[in-house]
Protein backbone atom coordinates (compact mmCIF):
# COMPACT_ATOMS: atom_id res chain seq x y z
CA UNK A 1 0.00 0.00 0.00
CA UNK A 2 1.25 3.05 -1.11
CA UNK A 3 1.59 6.80 1.00
CA UNK A 4 -1.23 8.48 -1.00
CA UNK A 5 -3.82 5.44 -0.58
CA UNK A 6 -4.43 5.95 3.40
CA UNK A 7 -5.71 9.57 2.52
CA UNK A 8 -7.69 8.59 -0.31
CA UNK A 9 -9.59 5.91 2.03
CA UNK A 10 -10.32 9.19 4.34
CA UNK A 11 -10.64 11.15 1.44
CA UNK A 12 -13.44 8.38 0.29
CA UNK A 13 -15.11 8.69 3.81
CA UNK A 14 -16.11 12.29 3.69
CA UNK A 15 -18.38 11.43 0.31
CA UNK A 16 -21.21 10.88 1.99
CA UNK A 17 -21.21 13.62 4.02
CA UNK A 18 -20.58 16.26 1.20
CA UNK A 19 -22.89 14.32 -1.02
CA UNK A 20 -25.58 14.41 1.67
CA UNK A 21 -25.52 18.16 2.04
CA UNK A 22 -24.92 18.99 -1.87
CA UNK A 23 -28.01 16.96 -2.44
CA UNK A 24 -30.29 18.02 0.65
CA UNK A 25 -29.02 21.93 -0.57
CA UNK A 26 -30.20 21.46 -4.07
CA UNK A 27 -33.30 19.35 -3.47
CA UNK A 28 -34.48 21.87 -1.19
CA UNK A 29 -34.28 24.63 -3.26
CA UNK A 30 -35.91 22.48 -6.35
CA UNK A 31 -38.86 21.96 -3.49
CA UNK A 32 -38.67 25.28 -1.07
CA UNK A 33 -37.90 28.17 -2.95
CA UNK A 34 -39.28 30.73 -4.07
CA UNK A 35 -38.02 31.05 -7.35
CA UNK A 36 -36.67 27.31 -8.44
CA UNK A 37 -35.08 25.92 -11.29
CA UNK A 38 -37.31 24.86 -14.21
CA UNK A 39 -38.16 20.84 -14.03
CA UNK A 40 -35.84 20.16 -16.75
CA UNK A 41 -32.33 21.54 -14.70
CA UNK A 42 -33.66 20.54 -11.29
CA UNK A 43 -33.82 16.74 -12.91
CA UNK A 44 -30.91 16.55 -14.48
CA UNK A 45 -28.29 17.95 -11.69
CA UNK A 46 -30.08 16.27 -8.96
CA UNK A 47 -29.55 12.90 -11.26
CA UNK A 48 -25.95 14.17 -11.32
CA UNK A 49 -25.37 14.52 -7.97
CA UNK A 50 -27.30 11.20 -6.56
CA UNK A 51 -25.14 8.85 -9.66
CA UNK A 52 -21.75 11.49 -9.57
CA UNK A 53 -21.41 10.66 -5.46
CA UNK A 54 -21.52 6.72 -5.72
CA UNK A 55 -19.22 6.70 -8.43
CA UNK A 56 -16.69 9.15 -6.98
CA UNK A 57 -17.41 6.83 -3.65
CA UNK A 58 -16.30 3.57 -5.66
CA UNK A 59 -13.08 4.81 -7.51
CA UNK A 60 -11.99 6.33 -4.37
CA UNK A 61 -13.21 3.46 -1.91
CA UNK A 62 -12.19 0.44 -4.85
CA UNK A 63 -12.16 -3.52 -3.46
CA UNK A 64 -15.01 -5.26 -2.93
CA UNK A 65 -16.39 -3.29 -0.46
CA UNK A 66 -16.45 0.02 -2.85
CA UNK A 67 -19.93 -1.53 -4.53
CA UNK A 68 -21.77 -1.97 -1.40
CA UNK A 69 -20.97 1.02 -0.31
CA UNK A 70 -21.39 3.34 -3.43
CA UNK A 71 -25.34 1.13 -3.45
CA UNK A 72 -25.66 2.15 0.60
CA UNK A 73 -24.83 5.47 -0.63
CA UNK A 74 -27.24 6.07 -3.48
CA UNK A 75 -29.73 5.20 -1.54
CA UNK A 76 -28.66 7.47 1.08
CA UNK A 77 -28.76 10.28 -1.33
CA UNK A 78 -32.94 9.31 -2.76
CA UNK A 79 -34.18 9.27 1.24
CA UNK A 80 -32.43 12.69 1.39
CA UNK A 81 -34.35 13.58 -1.24
CA UNK A 82 -37.47 12.29 -0.11
CA UNK A 83 -37.43 13.51 3.14
CA UNK A 84 -36.54 17.37 1.71
CA UNK A 85 -39.39 16.67 -0.12
CA UNK A 86 -41.30 15.44 2.42
CA UNK A 87 -40.80 18.55 4.32
CA UNK A 88 -40.85 21.26 2.28
CA UNK A 89 -44.43 19.94 0.34
CA UNK A 90 -47.11 21.34 3.05
CA UNK A 91 -44.51 24.30 4.41
CA UNK A 92 -47.62 26.69 5.60
CA UNK A 93 -50.22 25.74 8.14
CA UNK A 94 -53.34 27.54 8.56
CA UNK A 95 -56.13 27.29 11.36
CA UNK A 96 -59.24 26.87 9.66
CA UNK A 97 -62.83 26.93 10.47
CA UNK A 98 -65.13 23.77 9.35
CA UNK A 99 -68.12 24.98 7.45
CA UNK A 100 -69.47 21.77 6.75
CA UNK A 101 -68.66 18.22 6.64
CA UNK A 102 -69.49 15.87 3.68
CA UNK A 103 -70.25 11.98 4.72
CA UNK A 104 -69.29 9.65 1.48
CA UNK A 105 -69.32 5.60 1.61
CA UNK A 106 -67.51 4.27 -1.38
CA UNK A 107 -68.61 0.61 -1.12
CA UNK A 108 -66.21 -2.00 -2.12
CA UNK A 109 -67.49 -4.66 -4.78
CA UNK A 110 -66.95 -8.05 -5.24
CA UNK A 111 -63.35 -9.36 -4.17
CA UNK A 112 -62.39 -5.33 -3.19
CA UNK A 113 -62.07 -4.30 0.77
CA UNK A 114 -64.69 -3.58 2.53
CA UNK A 115 -66.61 -0.06 2.31
CA UNK A 116 -64.53 3.00 3.29
CA UNK A 117 -65.74 6.34 4.72
CA UNK A 118 -64.55 9.26 3.49
CA UNK A 119 -65.13 12.92 5.36
CA UNK A 120 -65.12 15.88 2.88
CA UNK A 121 -64.16 19.11 5.04
CA UNK A 122 -65.39 22.59 3.58
CA UNK A 123 -63.26 24.73 5.04
CA UNK A 124 -62.85 29.09 5.59
CA UNK A 125 -59.03 29.65 5.82
CA UNK A 126 -57.57 33.16 6.05
CA UNK A 127 -56.74 33.75 2.20
CA UNK A 128 -59.26 31.00 0.97
CA UNK A 129 -56.88 28.66 0.37
CA UNK A 130 -57.30 25.66 1.37
CA UNK A 131 -60.65 25.23 1.24
CA UNK A 132 -61.18 21.85 1.37
CA UNK A 133 -59.38 18.65 3.10
CA UNK A 134 -60.51 14.99 2.89
CA UNK A 135 -59.80 12.64 5.01
CA UNK A 136 -60.44 8.97 6.72
CA UNK A 137 -61.71 10.48 9.72
CA UNK A 138 -63.66 13.15 11.09
CA UNK A 139 -61.19 16.02 11.83
CA UNK A 140 -63.76 18.71 13.73
CA UNK A 141 -67.53 18.88 13.50
CA UNK A 142 -68.86 21.72 11.70
CA UNK A 143 -68.10 25.41 13.27
CA UNK A 144 -64.88 23.59 15.01
CA UNK A 145 -61.22 24.31 14.22
CA UNK A 146 -58.43 22.13 12.17
CA UNK A 147 -55.27 22.70 11.63
CA UNK A 148 -54.23 22.15 7.81
CA UNK A 149 -50.82 22.14 6.59
CA UNK A 150 -50.42 23.32 2.45
CA UNK A 151 -48.34 24.09 -0.63
CA UNK A 152 -48.94 27.81 -1.03
CA UNK A 153 -48.46 27.14 -4.75
CA UNK A 154 -51.15 24.16 -4.77
CA UNK A 155 -48.58 21.51 -5.73
CA UNK A 156 -49.90 18.97 -3.13
CA UNK A 157 -53.28 18.18 -1.45
CA UNK A 158 -53.28 19.77 1.80
CA UNK A 159 -53.33 17.35 4.88
CA UNK A 160 -54.31 17.98 8.82
CA UNK A 161 -51.08 19.31 10.07
CA UNK A 162 -48.66 16.38 11.73
CA UNK A 163 -49.62 13.34 9.59
CA UNK A 164 -47.06 14.19 6.80
CA UNK A 165 -44.14 13.36 8.46
CA UNK A 166 -40.56 13.02 6.79
CA UNK A 167 -38.99 11.28 9.80
CA UNK A 168 -39.02 7.97 8.36
CA UNK A 169 -37.16 9.16 4.99
CA UNK A 170 -34.69 11.15 6.95
CA UNK A 171 -33.51 8.87 9.54
CA UNK A 172 -33.22 5.49 6.45
CA UNK A 173 -31.35 8.06 4.81
CA UNK A 174 -28.96 8.64 7.99
CA UNK A 175 -28.39 5.06 8.43
CA UNK A 176 -27.50 4.52 5.37
CA UNK A 177 -25.36 7.38 5.21
CA UNK A 178 -23.24 6.21 7.94
CA UNK A 179 -22.74 2.77 6.82
CA UNK A 180 -21.61 4.02 3.76
CA UNK A 181 -19.50 6.18 5.61
CA UNK A 182 -18.20 2.96 8.06
CA UNK A 183 -17.67 1.32 4.73
CA UNK A 184 -15.54 3.57 3.43
CA UNK A 185 -13.71 4.45 6.70
CA UNK A 186 -12.79 0.60 7.05
CA UNK A 187 -10.15 1.03 4.40
CA UNK A 188 -9.46 -2.36 2.42
CA UNK A 189 -9.06 -5.95 3.49
CA UNK A 190 -6.01 -6.83 4.51
CA UNK A 191 -5.74 -9.79 1.75
CA UNK A 192 -6.95 -7.16 -1.25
Amino acid sequence: MSEVEPKVWRLAALVPVVAAAAVYGWARWCYAAASPPSATVALVVGAALVVGAPVVYFVCVRGSRSLFGALLLALGLLLTVTATDQAASRAEVAACVVREVKEQVNLGGEGLPAERTTYRHLLNCPGGYPDELTDGRRLAAQGGEVRVAYDPRHRVSPAPEGTGSSWTAALGAVVLLVLSTLVAAAGPFRDE
